[in-house]
């Protein structure tokens, strides 16, 4: 199939080979003369679809036994409010604001607990890191936030760090929505990890909770049996009605995964790409990236032309190439070019063409 390359934010480009797949059962799974869509959550044919699934991402995300998995529902802008009711117990949490989602993180948190702010890169328009000695975290937060790749911005934190060694007890957040199976996870470190599916791991719909089962069990009494960490863990993400088809379709995308050779092999992947755009914009006189070298996202990389009167050009023309969705954000204009893992080697190698091409006819 010669279809485009999508570099959108999300939802963005799947596996070809997954859609064919789901195109392909879309009327019956497996004899069953159901298509996913049709079935009940709690039968045979869909319990067999999700004990699979679940297998899958433990599997290949390596999570240990004492965290649990949930499929939830809202995306990562919900999860900005139910974390908040599951973990502050009221009281108040520590937010490193490094860009647009953690900043409405923290302003989400506030409507149930108090925020404060331990660390912020707004004064250099969220294109740095702070190091996590310089945090300034309060004495006992109920749960300390991070948002470990930024759509947006493009910053993205290679390691996560460890609160223990800071001298905090409070477990770590963080909203891993962008970068969810791109690189290994380090659970040692982490508490709780969200994302919406629709960027790495699927359509939209689906909400990836990983939670360690100590902190389940705390939720505020305004927190609605649906989004209680607790009740939907007991009840194997099926409390209520989940995102069957966008689960269905999420495991086809951990089987694929696999069969790229897991985390470890599609990580080294997403390093030979970001590397090969990354050294286009640089080794440019017309695109430049603003993102300091040492956290530059792998997924997320926005870029800009330095003469902005050339932008709808640039579009105009990258959509002639079949190169799609590159239009930056609104906050932050520029262009962004989103390069996921179902994102090919060839997607990045034609953009960095067309990029080269494009600068040479405006020389």
């Amino acid at each position: 199939m010669n279809r485009p390359f999508n570099f959108s934010a999300g939802p963005a480009v799947m596996p070809t080979a997954v859609l064919q797949q789901a195109a392909a059962e879309m009327l019956g799974w497996h004899g069953s003369g159901m298509g996913v869509m049709e079935m009940s959550h709690r039968g045979k044919e869909f319990g067999e679809i999700y004990a699979q699934t679940l297998s899958d991402l433990r599997e290949l995300l390596f999570i240990p036994e004492h965290f649990k998995i949930l499929f939830m529902q809202g995306g990562g802008l919900a999860e900005n409010a139910i974390v908040p009711l599951n973990l502050s117990k009221g009281q108040f949490a520590d937010f490193v604001v490094t860009g647009s989602w953690s900043q409405k993180s923290m302003q989400e948190a506030r409507k149930y607990c108090s925020a404060h702010e331990a660390a912020n890169t707004a004064a250099t328009g969220h294109t740095t890191l702070p190091t996590p000695q310089t945090w300034q975290l309060s004495s006992k937060p109920a749960y300390v936030h991070l948002c470990s790749n930024e759509t947006i911005n493009g910053v993205e934190v290679h390691e996560l760090p460890d609160l223990k060694a800071l001298g905090c007890e409070a477990p770590l957040v963080i909203d891993f929505s962008s970068h969810v199976a791109s690189r290994a996870v380090d659970w040692s470190r982490v508490g709780l990890a969200f994302g919406g599916a629709q960027k790495n791991l699927g359509p939209a719909g689906l909400t990836l909770v990983v939670v360690r089962e100590d902190l389940l069990g705390q939720a505020l009494p305004i927190c609605p049996s649906a989004f209680n960490y607790k009740t939907v863990a007991d009840n194997q993400s099926m409390y209520n009605t989940p995102p069957t088809f966008s689960i269905y379709v999420a495991g086809l995308v951990f089987q694929w995964l696999k069969l790229q050779g897991g985390i470890k092999a599609m990580e080294a992947q997403n390093i030979a790409k970001a590397t090969l755009l990354y050294s286009a914009i640089d080794n440019s006189q017309l695109y430049f990236n603003k993102v300091a070298t040492t956290c530059r996202s792998r997924m997320n990389v926005p870029f800009f032309l330095r003469d902005e009167n050339l932008n709808e050009a640039f579009l105009a023309g990258a959509r002639s190439h079949n190169l799609l969705q590159l239009k930056g954000h609104k906050s932050v204009g520029g262009m962004r070019a989103s390069i996921y893992n179902a994102m090919p080697l060839e997607g990045v190698q034609a953009l960095v063409a067309y990029l080269q091409d494009f600068e040479k006819t405006r020389a």
